[in-house]
C-alpha cells in the first residue's frame, strides 16, 4: 500500500468541510462514558468517507486508508456534556413475549394474562423494572427459546461528550485523482448516512469543498478560515487557526497517535499507530476566500 507522499504524481488535497450543531468524536468511549476529541481523528473521517462509498464492515479499506490526513480547527466549539438516563421505566410486553418465555409470563398477574378472545389489546401488560432491547442473549434451558438473559433490568446514567458549534477544515492529501474524485464524488452523493462522529450529529451544509494542488499545509494556508453564521467563537490568534498534520514517517516533533483505521469490524475498529504534527497555521493575506453556505 502507498501513502499520499509518495512519488509517482503531484500532491493533491481533497479539502472537507465538518460543522453542526454538534460533533463527537470518540477516542475511549465506553456505553456509560462517550468521551469526544477536540477535532475530528482520522478513524471517524474515513469511517464517514467509507459510508459515503457504500463499503461494508468487513470489506477491506485499501487505498483510502493511505491517504495523509490533516484538520484545522477554523471554530473549536464549545465542550458540552449530556447526561442521558437509558433503561428506566415500564416497558408494555408483547403476547410474544408471555408465549415464549415463561418467566415473564410467570411476574405477569393471572388476572392480567391474555385468554383467548379475552385477551387485553397489544401492549396492555408490562412488568415493573423491565423494558425491551434484551441483552445476553441466549437459550432458555426449559422452553430452548432464545430469551435475554435478565428479565428485569435497571435504569442506567450516561455521561456524552459532544463539540458545539464547530467547524473543521479537513484534508485528504494523495497523488491519485482519481481516488479523491470517487471520495468527493461520494461525499456528495452517499450511498449511506453521514454523520460527524455519532448518529445524533449530522452534518450541515456543502461537505465536499474541492480538490486542490499541493500538500496539506499549503491547502490549509491558502484557504480562508470558514464562514460563520453567528458571531461565535473563531480558531483563538486571529486568522492563525491550529491544524493536525500527519506525516508519512516518524521524524523530530512529530508524535505517534493511535487512530490509523485498519477495519470497521461490528464488534469494534482496529486501529494502528501513525504519525502527525501540530501546526499553527498563518492563513496567507491572498487566501481564497469561500463561496458555501455557513
Amino acid at each position: 500500500m502507498t501513502d499520499g507522499s509518495t512519488a509517482g504524481g503531484a500532491p493533491l488535497v481533497l479539502l472537507i468541510r465538518l460543522a453542526g450543531p454538534l460533533q463527537s468524536w470518540g477516542v475511549r468511549s465506553r456505553f456509560a462514558q462517550r468521551d469526544t476529541h477536540s477535532r475530528p481523528t482520522k478513524s471517524g473521517v474515513i469511517g464517514l468517507c467509507a459510508a459515503a462509498l457504500g463499503l461494508e464492515r468487513e470489506e477491506p479499506l485499501g487505498e483510502l486508508a493511505s491517504v495523509l490526513f490533516g484538520v484545522r480547527a477554523d471554530r473549536p466549539g464549545t465542550p458540552v456534556r449530556d447526561y442521558q438516563t437509558v433503561g428506566g421505566g415500564r416497558y408494555p410486553v408483547r403476547p410474544r413475549d408471555l408465549a415464549t418465555d415463561h418467566r415473564r409470563a410467570a411476574a405477569v398477574p393471572v388476572a392480567d394474562r391474555p385468554a383467548g378472545a379475552e385477551a387485553g389489546p397489544f401492549g396492555s401488560h408490562d412488568l415493573a423494572s423491565w423494558y425491551g432491547a434484551p441483552k445476553r442473549i441466549a437459550a432458555d434451558p426449559v422452553s430452548g427459546v432464545l430469551v435475554s438473559g435478565e428479565v428485569g433490568r435497571h435504569s442506567m446514567i450516561t455521561e456524552r461528550w459532544y463539540l458545539s458549534d464547530a467547524a473543521f477544515l479537513v484534508g485528504l492529501q494523495h497523488t491519485d485523482p482519481g481516488l479523491l474524485e470517487r471520495i468527493a464524488h461520494a461525499l456528495e452523493h452517499p450511498k449511506r448516512l453521514l454523520w460527524l462522529g455519532r448518529k445524533s450529529c449530522p452534518p450541515s451544509g456543502d461537505l465536499c469543498l474541492g480538490i486542490v494542488p499541493g500538500t496539506l499545509m499549503e491547502a490549509f494556508e491558502g484557504r480562508a478560515l470558514l464562514p460563520s453564521a453567528a458571531d461565535g467563537p473563531v480558531a483563538g490568534d486571529g486568522a492563525r487557526p491550529w491544524a493536525w498534520i500527519e506525516s508519512p514517517r516518524p521524524l523530530p516533533g512529530v508524535g505517534p497517535v493511535r487512530d490509523q483505521p485498519g477495519k470497521f469490524l461490528a464488534s469494534g475498529p482496529v486501529h494502528r499507530r501513525r504519525w502527525e504534527v501540530q501546526h499553527r497555521v498563518t492563513i496567507s493575506p491572498s487566501a481564497v476566500e469561500w463561496d458555501i453556505i455557513p
